[in-house]
């Protein structure tokens, strides 16, 4: 497996061959500099660790600086560890979009858009309790019954319940690279 890091810079659309309007979106990835290479007898497993974004000097830590030394680069601001490069890698090595080529399939992993703290409809799609006329009050969006009565007298883990919604890791499998502009 290899990969690269970037970021998501907007959205566009594309047209494909049947003229069908294709929604894509524009991630800037790379470049990419090899920071540090785990191995077996040191670490206890093997990964490449790529950095990615620039970082001001003076936001960055005096061991993080000296992490970045040895690699003779400038401080990164993302640091994630990837597996599958071979033992072909050094030290310095900068990673681009080359890697992938168009119609390319990827696996994309980043973090959702946090909504803060939701109720039950948005977070879990629930429908709400009972009628919306005849004298209901305040139950269109109510959860409704938690759990049993004295038999089981708590309730249940793993209930579904108003809380934070979003701001979690989530992955795309198997998402089309569209075009590549390097």
């Amino acid at each position: 497996m290899q990969g690269l890091i970037g970021k998501k810079v907007g959205m566009t659309s594309v047209f494909n061959d049947d003229g069908k309007n294709i929604p894509c979106t524009v991630i800037e990835a790379g470049p990419c500099v090899v920071t540090q290479i785990k191995t077996n007898e040191k670490d206890g497993y093997e990964v490449v660790q790529l950095g990615f974004d620039e970082k001001k000097e003076k936001q960055t830590s005096n061991p993080e600086k000296g992490h970045f030394k040895k690699a003779n680069t400038t401080p990164k601001r993302k640091l994630v560890e990837f597996t599958g490069f071979g033992d072909e890698v050094k030290l310095g090595d900068t990673f681009d979009v080359e890697l992938f080529n168009d119609d390319t399939w990827l696996d994309v992993r980043g973090i959702s858009k946090g909504k803060g703290f939701q109720g039950v409809v948005k977070r879990h799609g629930f429908k709400g309790v009972g009628d919306k006329t005849h004298g209901q009050h305040n139950r269109e969006r109510a959860p409704g019954s938690l759990g049993g009565s004295s038999d089981p007298s708590r309730v249940f883990k793993g209930m579904r319940m108003a809380g934070r919604l979003g701001g979690k890791q989530v992955m795309a499998i198997s998402l089309r690279v569209m075009k590549i502009i390097p």
